[in-house]
């Protein structure tokens, strides 16, 4: 909404939310000492020396006094550099200086010596189709994803792909672990024997109508339908082989896949799916032998037109509590999210699609329930006739199947759809977990929201917190604190329009300060967040404000860490994050919270 704000009213009562403390053990445990990699040995030619000297030598300082010390040991001094340390000449290129290192090394005066080395650009995967994936790579709205892979590939890992099961591709191949195939009614599934341990894809084409109507009486399907092995082009998408000269570039390529069969003829049940999401988590179903590698994140790119069922929430719930990150579609009807099942339950990561020029597509739903947009493609526009494919250049290639029906030859095409669009979160969240495997499904929520940069395009109805960007997101993980344990709540809290003040509680069970070092992190949707006060209660009943209301600020969603401007000991005993909106005409809810004493 814009314009002036209304009249607002005082703060008051209390409720609970999503929520994650991350609070330092009463005990420490010992530190763990880590071997070093000796950074003089190499295997690339080099032909100077960084050597630096320890304070107050001589050398630290004087130009002359470095320049002595180098030819005592028969070299020259280059140049110093701006931190102090001067560069070495060795008079040629060489592997091997070991003689020139070790006499730094034994000099009481040195701090440290390593070769000056000389860094490469990162050349482009070699993929074959690398050049069409401009999802992952165009400035304007593609998700920056080579940049992260300095820092992380994804490797130990693995990803629960919950969809139409794996059909065989080479460029996938060495990433699958095994899985399994959920769906329970054996003529759906094709397969003569419903559940069993064989995820293979076996198609999911059907006859016009063969599924029933739909509320308005039509036909499902509306004309004879091919098969889509859906499953396997999400698959690639995520962890698709990278640098083999073929194919395609997985965002995380090093990551294994599990692909767990749900969806067959006329789709996939809810049963089906909700005992999926626990056995990909590592929980028990029953008649299922017990999953070997269970995954640290789950992508599931389906949903149907509901309320978010007791049944899937139940086991969201238990997959987050055993430490699965879990990425949803938001589907690609053109409406409200929130609508639209898993996509509307709480603590998943709900992703809407965009375009290569960066707008939400036509297609993607929206609403305050999306978390994140995502590259999802557009390969045909909304006035043209469904199923055909104007702009292929403009989706996303992955891996796919050329079979109509039954598999036939293994190929790439281009797809569009949420359903593309979530695989590159799911990715993303594998490459934090590989580098930090510590990480909360909340925290890594919290991560990729907080570092998304602007959709350069339009989005009508809501985003979430912008375009997903995987190098900002990596980076982050190297300036933020690492967790140290903690719990989470996924039940969401509706903040009352112009209504009594919720909050939002755990029980912590340590003493810590509540100080400037305090940090809350805070992601609230709501249509405009200037409505919004937000205070941290301490369990001794004092309350500091985290941000005010403003009329003037009419963004959607409040995603931030907010330090604690306080100096007080507090005892162990429940925290609070309290959340009033004071002015009419807007709504939103708690999604997750997180609070680190230090």
């Amino acid at each position: 909404m814009n314009g002036l704000r209304r009249t607002s009213v005082c703060a008051a009562a209390v409720s609970a939310a999503v929520l994650s403390v991350v609070a330092p053990s009463a005990t420490a445990a010992p530190a763990q000492i880590q071997s070093q990699p000796d950074s003089t040995q190499v295997n690339r030619p080099f032909e100077r020396l960084i050597v630096g000297y320890k304070p107050g030598t001589a050398e630290a300082s004087s130009d002359s006094a470095a320049s002595d010390d180098a030819r005592s040991k028969g070299k020259s001094v280059h140049r110093r550099m701006a931190s102090g340390a001067v560069v070495v000449d060795l008079g040629a290129k060489t592997t091997n200086a070991d003689n020139t290192i070790q006499a730094f090394k034994n000099d009481p005066k040195v701090a440290y010596v390593e070769p000056d080395l000389l860094m490469q650009p990162f050349a482009d995967p070699n993929d074959t189709d690398y050049s069409r994936q401009w999802d992952l790579f165009e400035a304007t709205a593609g998700m920056n994803v080579p940049g992260a892979w300095s820092s992380t590939t994804g490797s130990g890992v693995t990803v629960a792909v919950i969809d139409t099961g794996y059909v065989a591709h080479s460029d996938l191949a060495d990433r699958v672990v095994a899985g399994y195939d959920f769906v329970s009614d054996a003529a759906r599934a094709r397969d003569n024997n419903g559940r069993d341990s064989n995820p293979a894809d076996q198609g999911d084409w059907a006859a016009r109508g063969e599924c029933g109507t739909d509320a308005n009486g039509n036909p499902v399907p509306a004309q004879d339908s091919s098969s889509s092995w859906h499953g396997t082009h999400v698959a690639g998408t995520i962890s698709a082989s990278t640098n083999n000269s073929k194919g395609i570039a997985g965002i995380a390529y090093d990551a294994k896949i599990q692909p767990l069969r749900v969806l067959a003829k006329c789709g996939g049940a809810t049963s089906d799916i909700a005992d999926a999401i626990t056995w990909a988590s590592g929980g028990t179903v029953t008649g299922v032998p017990a999953n070997q590698t269970p995954a640290k994140v789950i992508n599931m790119s389906l949903g149907g037109k509901s309320s978010c069922s007791t049944t899937y929430q139940n086991a969201i719930n238990g997959a987050i509590n055993r430490g699965s990150t879990i990425v949803v579609a938001a589907g690609n009807s053109n409406d409200n999210a929130s609508l639209y099942t898993p996509a509307n339950c709480s603590g998943v990561i709900t992703v809407a699609a965009s375009s290569r020029e960066g707008n939400r597509t036509f297609y993607s739903n929206y609403g305050t329930r999306i978390d994140i947009a995502a590259p999802g493609g557009e390969t045909r526009r909304g006035t043209d006739t469904p199923g055909t494919i104007t702009t292929p250049e403009n989706g996303i290639w992955s891996t796919l199947n050329a079979g109509t029906t039954v598999p036939g030859a293994e190929n790439y095409k281009p797809y569009q759809g949420t359903s593309m669009a979530a695989p590159h979160v799911a990715g993303l969240a594998a490459l934090l977990v590989a580098k930090k495997p510590a990480l909360t499904p909340a925290q890594v929520k919290d991560l990729i929201k907080t570092n998304a940069r602007p959709l350069p395009g339009t989005c009508s109805g809501g985003c979430g917190a912008g375009l997903a960007d995987a190098a900002k997101t990596v980076a982050a993980l190297d300036t933020t604190p690492p967790p140290s344990g903690g719990l989470e709540n996924t039940t969401d809290v509706a903040i009352p329009d112009r209504g009594t003040a919720v909050t939002s509680s755990i029980t912590s069970t340590v003493t810590g300060n509540a100080s400037s070092t305090t940090k809350v992190g805070v992601d609230i949707v709501h249509s405009y967040r200037g409505d919004l006060v937000i205070d941290l209660v301490a369990p001794d009943g004092t309350a500091y404000r985290l941000k005010n209301s403003s009329s003037s600020d009419s963004a959607d969603n409040v995603v931030a860490t907010y330090t604690v401007n306080a100096s007080s000991e507090v005892a162990a005993g429940t925290w609070k994050l309290r959340v009033q909106d004071v002015y009419s005409g807007d709504t939103g809810y708690i999604n997750a919270w997180n609070l680190t004493l230090r």
